[in-house]
């Protein structure tokens, strides 16, 4: 897919999903913003992807900053085409009774209140301009309760709601809004899920995780023609007829 002068604006770009998108997407020739809190890897992989990439210190939780880095996609490239809604938290991993209320609300802040802020930067330009895409990466655990999970579940079943309420009022002015769901991915966070011991996940094998380059994959094609029919919906990878489609193997 060709996303020459396309910009898209990545969060949680520092690792994970998120790294693995930015390649992905620079590879098909778009600019890509790489936002995250930590400001050395997202400096490395723009060194790393080259001109086409900035890096965005920034903490999704704090509306200003988020806003901040949707500008600078407007001052370096002219305008944003395509926000990814990747940066996340599985921590707090602890039963309900017996959790931290303070690292339980910051799980909301960044998981369900840092996709309403980056639509929130986000929208006002792109539906001005009839057109762009914002994607929010999923999880099976925003439709299905898990064990030690209340934080992630609930903030990941808010997120996923959110993603379908800017879908019915950004459609209409050419907006593209869809989740994606990956399933399992290699990444450190289920190394912090193994390491927890707590419910099925925790006991997968790391054999079972797909690899970050295929929900990466996946987020490109996405905001391709190809994808237009699945608007306002969320994509599964565990999906054998979407893996297909996607042409992961």
């Amino acid at each position: 897919m060709d996303m020459k002068g396309k910009c898209v604006l990545i969060t949680g770009a520092s690792k994970g999903i998120g790294a693995a998108a930015a390649r992905v997407f620079a590879e098909a020739g778009a600019h890509v913003a790489l936002v995250a809190r930590n400001r050395d890897a997202i400096a490395d992989l723009a060194g790393e992807i080259g001109p086409s990439a900035i890096a965005i210190p920034c903490d999704v939780s704090r509306y200003w900053e988020i806003e901040a880095a949707v500008a600078a996609c407007h001052t370096a490239f002219g305008q944003l085409d395509i926000l990814i809604n990747n940066a996340g938290l599985i921590e707090p991993i602890s039963m309900l009774s017996e959790t931290d209320p303070g690292s339980w609300g910051h799980a909301i802040d960044v998981n369900l209140k840092g996709v309403f802020n980056g639509m929130h930067a986000a929208l006002p330009g792109m539906m001005a301009r009839g057109a762009g895409t914002i994607i929010t990466v999923s999880s099976g655990a925003a439709h299905n309760p898990l064990e030690g999970w209340s934080a992630y579940c609930a903030s990941k079943a808010g997120a996923a709601m959110l993603t379908r309420c800017a879908d019915v009022e950004a459609a209409g002015a050419g907006v593209r809004v869809m989740g994606l769901s990956p399933g399992t991915v290699a990444t450190d966070m289920q190394r912090e899920i193994k390491a927890s011991g707590v419910n099925a996940v925790s006991q997968l094998d790391w054999s079972d995780h797909i690899p970050a380059d295929w929900p990466a994959r996946a987020l490109l094609w996405m905001c391709g023609p190809d994808a237009a029919e699945f608007a306002g919906q969320e994509i599964s990878l565990r999906d054998d007829a979407i893996r297909r489609r996607v042409g992961l193997e």
